[in-house]
């Protein structure tokens, strides 16, 4: 027969066991409660973190949406003012060259006046006159040196002001070339999520960087560099407008000068052309009245001749009577007339002897005046032939020189027109 093992040890009474039960159900209770309190807050906290992040991160990515678009901003601003100095730069070098060109073009005029002066130099004796022609090819070389002085100032002018654009520029570029940057940055950021393969941690990210800039001085720089641009094109402009005006000012004072010269000059040559017709004229009097004393002298002198062979005979007739005998030595009415013709003849010689001293003094004198004429008409000639060439050398100012063709040889430097007779006597003179 089996026997029944009895398991020695404490026993509970049964209000024991009661309680017991009752307080594991009131633990259970109080941990049930408390832990439906942790997953109350707990899903309170995950709701309201949850809700502060997306909307934290919603309004930085609006931040950042806001900010590419500020950047982008300004950066259309550069890039329109980045144009516009880029133009301005153009136009500026431009009006430069302009400028440059007109300077250039004004050695031509200055080699022609001075040219024009050197060869009125040559002219001789009376006239080398201080005339009008000399006056305004004086006027005109001033006149060119004063134009050539402003456009010279105009093209340093016009250079500075290039370095000061490209120094405008440089800063804007430098300004857009980190806005660039900058935009391809938060571009980046902006398209960051959870889901990116390029997040991680990092050391210390909510550190201020060295040269941090504050947004009020960020946005005065860009102003800055906007303004300074504007301001440097501006004055850009009104360098240029300030360039062309003094172009086309000292070109039409120059035209002005140039046309008052060669009216001077043409006045010049038709004034040396009257001289010279009027001492042709002159001449061909003198000439003429030269021949016709010298013929005056030839037949005072064959007078002359006849008077005294005259004077001989009356001087043979009274002394041949002189030995008539006696008392037909007597002075009758033949000895008076012999007497008489006598004093006639030597008072006609010596009216004769006087008048012909007198015509060839009279000659001498028209000798020396054709000389004086032909010495002047000598110094009209040389000096038409030298305003002509003068006339010529400045027609390199209106003619293209690929078209300019001199009017004056080469070798003779003599015009190549055809020459009135008196005007082919005036080169021979000369």
């Amino acid at each position: 027969m089996a026997m029944l093992s009895v398991k020695p040890g404490h026993r509970f009474t049964l209000p024991n066991w009661h309680t017991n039960s009752h307080l594991i159900s009131a633990d259970a209770e109080r941990q049930r409660s408390a832990s439906h309190q942790v997953r109350q807050e707990a899903r309170a906290l995950y709701n309201e973190t949850n809700n502060q992040t997306k909307w934290d991160e919603h309004d930085n990515h609006t931040r950042l949406a806001e900010r590419i678009s500020s950047v982008n901003r300004w950066k259309e601003t550069l890039d329109k003012c980045l144009a516009d100095i880029d133009a301005e730069i153009d136009a500026l070098a431009k009006v430069k060259e302009a400028a440059e060109r007109a300077l250039q073009a004004k050695n031509l005029p200055l080699d022609v006046s001075i040219e024009c002066l050197t060869l009125r130099e040559s002219r001789r004796a009376i006239d080398v006159v201080r005339d009008p022609v000399e006056e305004e090819l004086h006027k005109e070389v001033k006149v060119i040196d004063k134009a050539k002085r402003e456009l010279q100032q105009r093209v340093d002018e016009a250079f500075e002001q290039l370095c000061l654009l490209q120094e405008a520029r440089q800063q804007l570029s430098c300004d857009h070339q980190r806005k660039m940057e900058a935009l391809e940055i938060d571009r980046m950021c902006l398209s960051l999520n959870v889901n990116s393969p390029n997040i991680s941690f990092k050391v210390n990210p909510t550190r201020v960087p060295d040269g941090s800039t504050a947004l009020d001085e960020w946005e005065q720089n860009s102003q800055r560099n906007k303004e300074h641009a504007e301001a440097e094109i501006k004055a850009s402009t009104e360098l240029r407008e300030a360039t062309v005006l003094a172009i086309a000012q000292t070109n039409n004072e120059l035209e002005a000068q140039r046309v008052a010269t060669e009216f001077s000059l043409r006045k010049r040559i038709r004034d040396l052309e009257r001289a010279y017709d009027e001492l042709k004229w002159q001449e061909q009097n003198t000439l003429e009245e030269i021949a016709e004393m010298e013929e005056d002298i030839r037949r005072l002198e064959e007078g002359l001749r006849r008077k005294t062979k005259d004077l001989k005979v009356a001087h043979t007739r009274l002394e041949t009577r002189t030995y008539r005998p006696d008392m037909e030595l007597c002075r009758d009415q033949v000895q008076y007339g012999l007497t008489d013709e006598v004093h006639q003849l030597e008072g006609t010689i010596r009216a004769l002897r006087q008048k012909l001293a007198e015509s060839q003094d009279a000659l001498d004198a028209l000798f020396r005046q054709l000389h004086r004429i032909q010495t002047d008409t000598g110094y009209k000639a040389n000096s038409l032939v030298l305003d002509n060439k003068c006339m010529d050398s400045r027609r390199k100012l209106v003619v293209p020189a690929e078209k300019f063709v001199p009017e004056v040889d080469t070798f003779n430097r003599t015009a190549n027109r055809a020459l009135s007779p008196l005007k082919n006597g005036q080169l021979e003179l000369a």
